[in-house]
């Protein structure tokens, strides 16, 4: 017979409920306001700034105490980012908030994850970007406490954690959270506004927001969960001897070790427990088998110089194959991760995930899921990209080629001089170029002003310029640091099951015009190729195309003729909401007006430009973006387009 054992139990306190929380916290949270207010207005005071000036000024050292070092407080991971707004757009703001808000990252994933804050759970996401638009800059901060599940309720964790930020830095804040619980660690995204108490713009104290807000959430964390325990602990620990990745156990070999030596009796040098020792020394032994450590004859142990590095990469590469797994769920793939140095051929495919590099930051990735059978993962520059890049759209990702310009500007260049005039007069002479020569030109010279401010190109006077020879290849180091040397281009942005009945030109039948099958057999080729079959079928409904025997002959203008046809349709729509007639761009001929907007269609994406008589659909391009509501004209010749900055004479992007 089983004997009981009564102390065989753990005590698993847990957040207070929602009715007893909101008659408690209504007073505790103006005690914390007024307690903040008064230690923050103070300090300021003593020291001779202003109130509020830079809130939160010596919280971290005097506040919490040592406390807050305590190994029994639960953890819970801060990370910060100031974002400063001008001069970025608040474009990109907006993709950061839906990115943070998308579909698919709540606890139900089927269920909307809505955006709240401290008094609301459904926060329009528009009306708080507005509110904070004209500010200087941005907090944002992602809030992922170790034990999280355990704590269960993030929504409640969040809005005390920040009642108690607004009492240290001694004012109201404007905030907006979401929870994500899509990966193995459930965190939250809080996206900050603020004014101080004298009305200015916010100022966070730097070690506020290095420590004292995770000294904050780490307080509050235990207090809800209790302190951590022995076998917490030691669990925690053993999970890091054989992680490959940067650990509090490397931190404690590396704050041991001098120049990377690690003396053979290094374990027993401070106080430390028989089971940290050997905790220690088992990770010793894992890093030996990575090439990180390695021990002498005489048993003192040496540690790579390099080894954080390593780890750190690593990790990183560890979250990417994770991130991976996630988006193909059970489908098996060959995984791969993109490389522009040394990619040989494009990676051709479905969007099957996207989101923000470590889930932080501006960077981005998308997963691809590509017609070659493997899945690739793709690093983007920045989150404002994936606003065009919709799962389930099809695109074509190679390395960024060597921008035309540079190359035109060299081959145009005598004894290393590029005069503007002179290019000028030789696209003229030639028929291919003479219609758009001073848009090249002009085109040219923008590129070189870049070039100027990145100290590649000397400007010697003006019209006159001072080409280094290696032009091309310092120019396109120039492009790989500001766009990490990959083009990402959407092809179509429908998934393939609305491409088959779709009036436009789109991948489709890009595939069947160029004869393209992909013969991979697993993956997103095999959903391709009864696709093409479908689409074959409906052009054949349609007229565009015919069946001879088991031969299907495409029109002769099979895309221009979709392409068309889609134009016109948008363009009677565009026409009954605002107004105004549409009219076709002939080839050949230069369109102006006022950008409006911009349209995706299946044959791509156009922007409205609306001169008060009637509007043009224009093919896009991503420099428009930041010219909303401005004038601008554009010339069409042979299906390229060249935009002009303005209603004159003036630069242009082709």
């Amino acid at each position: 017979m089983k004997t009981r054992d009564d102390n065989d139990f753990k005590l698993k306190p847990r957040p207070p409920r929602s009715g007893d929380r909101q008659r408690s916290e209504t007073f505790l949270r103006r005690v914390h306001l007024e307690i903040g207010r008064a230690g923050s207005i103070g300090r300021d005071a003593q020291k001779g700034h202003r109130p509020g000036a830079r809130t939160g000024r010596g919280f971290a050292a005097t506040r919490l105490g040592a406390d807050t070092a305590n190994p029994r407080n639960r953890r819970v991971i801060v990370k910060a980012r100031v974002v400063r707004l001008k001069g970025t757009g608040t474009e990109a703001v907006a993709a950061h908030l839906r990115y943070i808000a998308r579909e698919g990252v709540g606890r139900d994933k089927e269920a909307p994850n809505l955006p709240y804050d401290a008094t609301s759970d459904r926060v329009d996401l528009e009306a708080f970007r507005s509110r904070g638009c004209k500010d200087r800059h941005q907090f944002r901060f992602i809030i992922a406490p170790e034990d999280a599940v355990e704590l269960s309720d993030l929504r409640a964790f969040t809005r005390t954690l920040m009642e108690r930020v607004a009492g240290d830095l001694g004012t109201r804040l404007d905030w907006a959270a979401v929870d994500h619980w899509d990966t193995d660690n459930p965190h939250t995204h809080v996206v900050l506004h603020g004014r101080d108490p004298s009305g200015k713009a916010l100022i966070i104290a730097g070690e506020y927001i290095a420590r004292g807000m995770r000294m904050r959430a780490a307080e509050l964390a235990t207090s809800w969960l209790g302190p951590r325990t022995d076998a917490e602990m030691q669990a925690s620990l053993s999970r890091e001897i054989e992680a490959e990745r940067w650990t509090s156990l490397d931190r404690e070999l590396k704050s041991r070790a001098r120049d990377g030596h690690l003396p053979v009796d290094f374990a027993s040098r401070r106080p430390a427990t028989a089971r940290q020792r050997a905790q220690l020394v088992g990770r010793l032994a894992y890093l030996q088998r990575l090439g990180l450590a390695q021990v002498d004859a005489q048993g003192d142990w040496w540690l790579r110089q390099d080894g954080e590095d390593v780890l750190r990469r690593l990790g990183e590469r560890g979250d990417i194959i994770r991130t991976m797994q996630r988006a193909f769920g059970q489908a098996q793939r060959e995984l791969a991760i993109f490389d522009p140095s040394s990619a040989v051929q494009p990676v051709v495919g479905r969007i099957a995930d996207m989101g923000l590099a470590a889930d932080f930051g501006d960077r981005s990735y998308i997963v691809v899921d590509g017609i070659d059978g493997r899945g690739h993962y793709v690093a983007l520059p920045s989150a404002a990209a994936l606003q065009d890049l919709p799962v389930g759209g099809i695109v074509d990702v190679r390395p960024a080629p060597e921008h035309t310009a540079d190359r035109n500007i060299v081959d145009a260049s005598v004894n290393g001089l590029y005069v503007p005039r002179r290019h000028l007069a030789r696209l003229r002479t030639t028929p291919a170029h003479r219609e758009a020569a001073a848009e090249i030109v002009a085109s040219h010279v923008r590129r070189l002003e870049a070039l100027r401010r990145a100290r590649i190109v000397e400007r010697v006077s003006d019209g006159l310029w001072r080409i280094p020879p290696d032009l091309v290849h310092r120019g396109r180091e120039y492009d790989f640091r500001r766009h990490g040397g990959t083009s990402v281009r959407l092809r179509c942005h429908l998934p393939i099951e609305r491409q088959i009945r779709a009036i436009g030109a789109t991948w489709l039948d890009q595939q069947l015009v160029d004869s393209e099958q992909p013969s991979a057999p697993v993956g997103f080729s095999v959903q391709v190729k009864p696709a093409i079959q479908a689409r074959q079928d409906f052009l054949i409904e349609h007229g565009f195309a015919q069946r001879r025997g088991s031969q299907v002959l495409l029109a002769s203008d099979l895309l221009e003729t979709l392409r068309a046809r889609e134009l016109m349709s948008a363009g009677k729509s565009i026409a009954a909401e605002i107004g105004l007639p549409h009219r076709a761009v002939r080839d050949g001929t230069r369109v102006s007006g006022t950008y409006r907007r911009s349209v995706q269609l299946a044959s791509g994406r156009f922007a409205v430009l609306d001169d008060a008589l009637g509007f043009s659909l224009v093919p896009w391009r991503p420099v428009l973006e930041t010219r909303l509501g401005q004038a601008v004209a554009a010339t069409v010749h042979d299906g390229h387009v060249v935009w002009h900055l303005g209603r004159a004479r003036g630069p242009s992007i082709g």
